[in-house]
């Protein structure tokens, strides 16, 4: 065999094995052309089918919820949620996004609203100005959706006219939990006593803050369901505890999420999470947070009885970790799961992107998505009692495009992975549901 030959041969299996190792992701068309990104928004209903809010950067037109039932392959639409809010005609900025991830108790699945029409001021991001003839945006709410009547309850809504940025559910106690953004009020609702109460600022002025007294916020919050203990951080790195008996906030004292490993930061200033943990889940077999740092991403675990946090694998992309490089996006990516086997995190995550064969290195998501119109997008699994990692390889669609401006994942029962993507066809970009075959735990 010559060597010309031998080089063919081994050039086909290459490019064989680099198609094998692409994921390939089918759009779907939930019927809103004005969607825009969505951070978190979704989530797996016990009947199998996938929920999920799309958003809306407009100040009159809101977002909308749909949900995709994996079995007959159909979307459908399930209200507006500005409607949802009682706000329909009230000439108010519209509720233009859900920033959180669904959480489900007795058939109803429990979420927040937020405000997705901005204004820059001082170079930083504000609620909207209401345009002449509006009001301003009334506030945030918290909401329930009733999976098997398709109806909407208002439950609550945030003082001051803020968003709800994150929110969680004590569901062995009935309680909702919230952070309002800009100015990072903590809120807390009874839902049997129909009760809210706000535990005021927790740290500083939040991102409503300049200089010293600003400060990034937390994007999700985690419950322990044994005594109803809920878990923060600030973006100076100290972790802190919602003590359910007590109706308090303390801080915890022994360890914090300052570590080298990380990096370092200046929590005064923007476009970063600085020491902040991006997404986490509780995990019970262990009695333990589970979470990912953004930026660095590296996986750590939370032990809340040994308060200690402990660094346990980088689960970026294999790209990323050979090139030593931070993700793409500065605050970290927000898709990170528990899969249904309840071993297995899923997370997704970016890579570094080739442009003229020179490697793009530190441009934050928003400058490669924007100028590129592409993000190298990664499939990650984690088999926790394994300590298997797994990169699947990065996502395309059909024609080539890739998926980007992905910050929100869904895992469905027969282990298909589900998020929210820009998609770009016949020349108009939307955002919508893209879902990519699975399992991925074998």
């Amino acid at each position: 065999m010559s060597r010309l030959v031998a080089l063919f041969i081994t050039l086909a299996v290459v490019n064989a094995a680099s198609a094998q190792d692409r994921l390939i992701a089918r759009p779907h068309n939930s019927g809103f052309a004005q969607a825009h990104d969505t951070y978190n928004g979704m989530g797996t209903g016990s009947d199998g089918k996938i929920y999920y809010v799309l958003s809306s950067q407009l100040f009159d037109v809101g977002a909308k919820m749909f949900c995709y039932d994996p079995v007959a392959g159909k979307i459908e639409p399930l209200g507006d949620i500005t409607e949802a809010c009682g706000e329909k005609d009230a000439k108010t900025i519209v509720q233009g996004k859900s920033h959180v991830t669904f959480v489900e108790q007795g058939g109803k699945l429990y979420f927040a609203t937020h405000v997705g029409y901005y204004s820059i001021i001082d170079g930083m991001e504000k609620i909207g100005i209401p345009p002449e003839g509006w009001k301003p945006y009334p506030g945030g709410h918290f909401l329930a959706f009733d999976m098997k009547t398709k109806k909407f309850e208002d439950l609550a809504k945030a003082p001051r006219g803020e968003g709800i940025l994150t929110m969680t559910m004590d569901t062995n106690r009935g309680r909702l939990y919230g952070l309002t953004w800009p100015a990072g009020h903590f809120l807390r609702y009874d839902l049997a006593k129909k009760d809210l109460k706000d535990l005021g600022p927790i740290s500083r002025e939040g991102e409503n803050g300049k200089g010293e007294n600003y400060r990034t916020l937390c994007r999700s919050f985690v419950v322990d369901p044994a005594d109803g203990s809920l878990y923060y951080t600030v973006g100076d790195g100290d972790i802190y505890r919602y003590r359910c008996d007590r109706d308090a906030i303390e801080a915890v004292s022994g360890d914090d999420m300052r570590k080298d490993y990380f990096g370092l930061y200046d929590p005064t200033s923007a476009g970063h999470m600085a020491y902040n943990w991006r997404q986490t889940f509780w995990y019970e077999p262990e009695k333990a947070v589970y979470g990912v740092h953004g930026n660095s991403g590296y996986l750590f675990r939370f032990d809340p009885h040994k308060v200690q946090v402990e660094i346990v694998a980088r689960i970026t992309s294999s790209l990323s970790q050979r090139s030593g490089m931070f993700d793409q996006f500065s605050y970290g990516y927000l898709g990170f799961v528990l899969g249904p086997d309840g071993r297995t995190i899923h997370y997704l995550t970016g890579g570094p992107v080739y442009v003229d064969g020179k490697r793009v290195a530190g441009k934050s998501k928003t400058a490669m998505g924007e100028s590129k119109g592409m993000e190298n997008l990664h499939l990650v699994t984690y088999n926790i009692p394994a300590g298997k990692y797994t990169d699947h390889g990065p996502i395309f669609f059909e024609d080539g495009q890739r998926p980007y401006y992905v910050n929100s994942l869904a895992v469905g029962k027969d282990g298909s992975v589900y998020t929210l993507s820009r998609i770009t066809e016949n020349g108009w970009t939307r955002t919508d549901l893209i879902s990519i075959p699975g399992p991925f735990t074998k």
